[in-house]
């Protein structure tokens, strides 16, 4: 015999609704397939051949870029790179939203770059995305977050294990969980290389 109070305390079931496209899950699901069978057990020299299967799925790769074999890559054709940026040994690159990294700017071991959450202040959990821009000569050290929306600045710097929430001005370091701003950088009185 149940009563009003019993079916009040009842959980409510959610069901999260994927809104990823068909297309999109298709292209991700050819991607893994090229992902598993040619990008990832490639030899760490062929920085040329990664270059080339990223930009057969849209990818917008420019020369001199380094991009390790064990870099995860959620959708090649939301990632943008500019000439002599480096993806480092491990990093995920969770790109559901654009990310664009700039010139001379490095991504190390292990970072992290996160462009999808999604709204806890809805019961369903929708998918929310915001890209991330990673201007020229920033640099993300090792095992740091950057979150969904987020721009560090000219020569910004994310520390290790950094848990970037909010945008980094130029030339400026941040740490910390959340990271906040430990000190500014002196900007090179000399162009960078070309």
């Amino acid at each position: 015999m149940g009563n009003a109070s019993e079916s009040a305390d009842q959980p409510t079931i959610l069901i999260y609704r994927n809104r990823i496209s068909w297309r999109n899950r298709l292209a991700r699901a050819a991607w893994g397939v090229v992902y598993w069978t040619l990008f990832r057990f490639s030899p760490r020299p062929l920085y040329g051949w990664r270059r080339f299967l990223l930009r057969c799925f849209g990818a917008k790769i420019a020369a001199k870029v380094v991009v390790h074999s064990s870099v995860s890559i959620w959708a090649p054709w939301n990632l943008e790179m500019a000439e002599y940026a480096c993806l480092a040994f491990g990093v995920d690159c969770y790109c559901v939203d654009h990310v664009y990294i700039g010139k001379h700017v490095t991504v190390s071991q292990y970072a992290f770059l996160c462009t999808a959450s999604h709204d806890l202040s809805d019961p369903n959990r929708a998918l929310v995305t915001a890209p991330i821009r990673l201007e020229e000569l920033s640099w993300v050290f090792a095992r740091a977050f950057i979150a969904p929306g987020v721009t560090l600045g000219q020569g910004a710097v994310a520390a290790a294990c950094a848990v970037v929430v909010k945008n980094v001005a130029p030339w400026t370091i941040v740490g910390g969980n959340p990271a906040r701003v430990i000190k500014s950088r002196t900007p090179p009185t000399t162009p960078a290389m070309t």
